[in-house]
């Protein structure tokens, strides 16, 4: 088999906007031995499912090499090549890619899509792309994503499949309560007055068909409620097979599932210099539009990732709320004092955030902080 590797109609002398394009090769259509006889360097990879592009350029950065690659093309052309600097964006294959070039002997590296978009020179296309990303991943401000095990996307299969699940809970609670509310039934919201409802299907106050068709319904619910108790069951069975998962246990408003999905997420917390990099990479610090010196701070950015932001908000609200520790805290009750709840949440769900960085980056245990005398 043979790979035509920068031929005459794939590198046109000028593209009509920004002039001629720098000279890398001679015409010709090249195969396997050329290409790797041209000390490939660096080469961008466009991930896809079925076609990818790649972009190579050499030593003296000059372009040697724009191909297409089918999937089953990848790991013969790769096993060939000398080992290279390999750019990918972190997407959904990425991992599994970025894993088996590495067994190869390359030095694979992800990035953020959105921060490979600056590269881009103008249109948007698969050889575009590759080119952008082979720009990308040699920038020393770059940064890249850690590449997660297999065992680490196994437990994220599981919590996705748990948010899956949530979700079509409260879509049938939503959809029992409003068919509900067009015979006059309404009962508070909230997955714990599910009984309420269902009450009112065991009278005559719903007429048939509707009530058989109501009753299918929750029967949906309770299949749901028994997946959700067998997903959680394996989130905690892995939380106990796992020693940092458990050490992040035991910072107040953290506990099984929370631990979990932050150590399953974060293949490398050295990845980030701090722990206040780590809040920010959750989201979870304002932002800015700072300008002539002046500092001006707004809302949380709502960047990265929103799976572990909330459940970190969420494990604050409920530490405001039962956790000794935190009600006491002299910092908490100050915010407290001249905030609103959820905003003081949000500052505590950031906090949270940088002791579990620091945990996973350092070692350590969580120390309860010692409580004034009463």
């Amino acid at each position: 088999m043979r790979i035509s590797i920068l031929a005459r109609d794939v590198l046109p002398e000028t593209d009509g906007v920004d002039g001629p394009r720098p000279d890398s090769t001679e015409d010709g259509v090249q195969g396997f031995e050329e290409a790797f006889a041209m000390q490939i360097t660096t080469i961008g990879v466009d991930l896809a499912k079925h076609v990818f592009q790649l972009h190579g350029i050499g030593p003296d950065g000059r372009v040697v090499l724009r191909q297409k690659l089918r999937r089953s093309q990848m790991m013969m052309f790769f096993a060939k090549l000398p080992p290279c600097l390999i750019g990918m964006e972190a997407c959904a294959t990425a991992h599994h890619w970025g894993r088996e070039l590495t067994a190869l002997g390359h030095d694979v590296r992800l990035m953020p899509a959105h921060y490979v978009k600056a590269y881009i020179k103008r249109g948007k296309n698969d050889v575009a792309d590759a080119e952008a990303i082979c720009e990308a991943v040699t920038r020393p401000t770059m940064r890249f994503v850690a590449i997660k095990t297999r065992e680490q996307q196994a437990v994220l299969v599981v919590h996705r499949t748990r948010e899956l699940l949530v979700r079509q809970r409260t879509q049938a609670v939503n959809a029992l309560r409003g068919l509900l509310a067009e015979f006059g039934i309404c009962e508070p919201q909230g997955i714990w007055h599910v009984g309420r409802l269902r009450a009112h299907l065991e009278g005559e106050t719903i007429p048939e068909p509707g009530r058989r068709t109501l009753m299918l319904l929750v029967d949906q619910l309770d299949g749901l409620e028994r997946l959700l108790v067998q997903v959680e069951a394996e989130i905690r069975a892995w939380h106990r097979a796992n020693s940092v998962s458990q050490r992040l246990a035991k910072i107040p408003g953290v506990g099984p599932l929370i631990a979990s999905a932050i150590v399953a997420t974060v293949a490398d917390a050295s990845a980030f210099r701090s722990g206040r990099e780590f809040a920010a990479w959750l989201g979870l610090v304002p932002r800015q539009r700072s300008t002539g010196g002046k500092q001006r701070l707004g809302r949380i950015t709502h960047q990265g990732d929103a799976y572990i932001r909330r459940l970190l908000i969420v494990g604050a609200q409920s530490a405001l709320q039962r956790s000794k520790e935190i009600k006491q805290n002299a910092w908490v009750q100050g915010l407290l004092g001249r905030c609103a709840r959820l905003k003081v949440a949000v500052a505590l769900a950031n906090k949270t955030a940088r002791i579990a960085w620091a945990l996973m980056a350092r070692g350590g245990v969580y120390h309860q902080a010692v409580l004034p005398a009463a």
